[in-house]
Order: C-alpha cells, then sequence, then structure tokens
C-alpha cells in the first residue's frame, strides 16, 4: 500500500453500517420519487451512492475538492449517476432548488458557532421547494459533555494504525477535539507514515437548534434519536431532525 491521504483513510475506516442507518432514515420519510434531493456536505459520497442505488435522483455538494474525487470514484465504481459539486453550505447560492436536502454526520457541528448554523439552515430554506423535506443529524451536549471528554478508539492492523482521541474544552461550552492520527505502512520502503488531523466540533442546546430553524423560515416536524426509532430523552447522543419548508 502506498502513501494515502488522510480523507482516504477516514473513509476506509468509517463504520459503513452508518451509511446503511441513514439510508433508512431517509427512505423511511421520502420516496424515491418524490424529487430531486441533495446531500449537503456529502463527503466521500457513499450515502449518496446508497441513496442513488436506491432510486433517488441525488446530487452531492461538499466544500472538499478530496472528499469529491473520492465521491466521484465510488459513484463510477457503482455505476450510478450522481451529479457533484464544490461548495461551502454558508453560501449555496449557485445552486437550484430540491425538494430534499439531507445533512448527515453531525456536519453542522463543524461550523464555528451558532451564527454560522442560523446561516447555513437560511440558505438550505432558500434551496429547499416549498413543502420540501430537511433532514439532518447532531451531536447533543450530552455526548460533547460527557461522552468525549477521555474517548478513546485504536484500530490496527498490518499495515496501519488509528488513534483516535477526543477531549472536551474549558472554555467553550458543548465543544469537543479530535486528534485523529493514522500510521499507515509504504510496502515499498517499509517506512510507516503518521497522518494526523485536529477536528473541532460544537453543539448547542435542543431550544437554540430550533429557534435557529425557525429564524430561517423553517418547521421542525419531529426531533428523535437513534435514527428516528426513539424519542428523545437526556441520554440522547445525536438528534435526528425532521424539518420542512412551509413558504
Amino acid at each position: 500500500m502506498i502513501y494515502q491521504s488522510f480523507a482516504e483513510l477516514y473513509d476506509e475506516l468509517f463504520d459503513p453500517a452508518m451509511y446503511d442507518q441513514w439510508l433508512d432514515f431517509v427512505a423511511n420519510r421520502v420516496a424515491p420519487t418524490s424529487g430531486e434531493l441533495l446531500d449537503l456536505a456529502c463527503g466521500s459520497g457513499r450515502l449518496g451512492v446508497l441513496l442513488a442505488q436506491h432510486g433517488y435522483q441525488v446530487s452531492g455538494l461538499d466544500l472538499s475538492e478530496e472528499m469529491l474525487a473520492l465521491a466521484a470514484k465510488h459513484a463510477e465504481e457503482a455505476d450510478v449517476t450522481m451529479p457533484l459539486m464544490a461548495g461551502n453550505m454558508l453560501d449555496l447560492s449557485d445552486i437550484g432548488q430540491y425538494q430534499t436536502v439531507t445533512c448527515f454526520a453531525d456536519s453542522f457541528c463543524y461550523l464555528s458557532d451558532l451564527d454560522q448554523v442560523t446561516q447555513a439552515f437560511a440558505q438550505v430554506h432558500d434551496h429547499l421547494a416549498v413543502g420540501g423535506q430537511f433532514l439532518f443529524d447532531v451531536i447533543t451536549p450530552h455526548q460533547t459533555d460527557d461522552v468525549y471528554p477521555g474517548y478513546m478508539y485504536n484500530y490496527v492492523d498490518e499495515t496501519r494504525a488509528f488513534v483516535w482521541t477526543s477531549y472536551g474544552i474549558e472554555d467553550e461550552t458543548h465543544a469537543a477535539e479530535h486528534d485523529l492520527t493514522f500510521f499507515t505502512k509504504n510496502e515499498e520502503t517499509g517506512e510507516y507514515r503518521k497522518v494526523t488531523e485536529l477536528h473541532h466540533e460544537r453543539t448547542y442546546p435542543l431550544a437554540d437548534y430550533q429557534r435557529a430553524l425557525a429564524a430561517a423560515g423553517l418547521t421542525v416536524k419531529r426531533v428523535s434519536a437513534d435514527f428516528g426509532e426513539h424519542e428523545v430523552a437526556p441520554d440522547t447522543t445525536r438528534w435526528f431532525f425532521e424539518v420542512t419548508r412551509e413558504a
């Protein structure tokens, strides 16, 4: 194995079961015949490919050109049509309208503050058809405050190792940092390379998300836990939102 980029390594080791769960969450709420669907912050396109394979007219948008290259590769390998666009969720002025917008893997939690989250919601509103659905998830304050601090996950095989360590942030409420480190072996030389990234996430109380959605002109239909299977509880680690544009 030659040296790989962080995006490739992260894509390979991400739990594939979550993509199936996101697919089911969408499929139980939106029919493939409902119209065009935008997967916002689509990453490597694995969810988009699954949606396309199930008959959805899906396009993907992401800020990372490297992730979009992986998405194009996955779409080609799966022999599906999935238009891809480079863009920032804070300014979607160059794209059209969609009947459905999805945004998973707590992508909104990577924005810097609640003002940016509200701005992103407003952009979704402007590109969501009246009567359309907006489906997304975010991590909860319980996840950032109680679960992530001190969390560690390690993965090792014959050619690579992955170390994920999470920390709480004392001077920032409901925030966490993830130190992600890969060690990859070049089989041609036997040398190892260290690849690292630091990810910062921040979330907010449920009422703040609800106010931000209302400020953006969107209407919350339901908030749930466990990919829509259960109602919200104090130990919920991820909220799933079902939102619509009524006007």
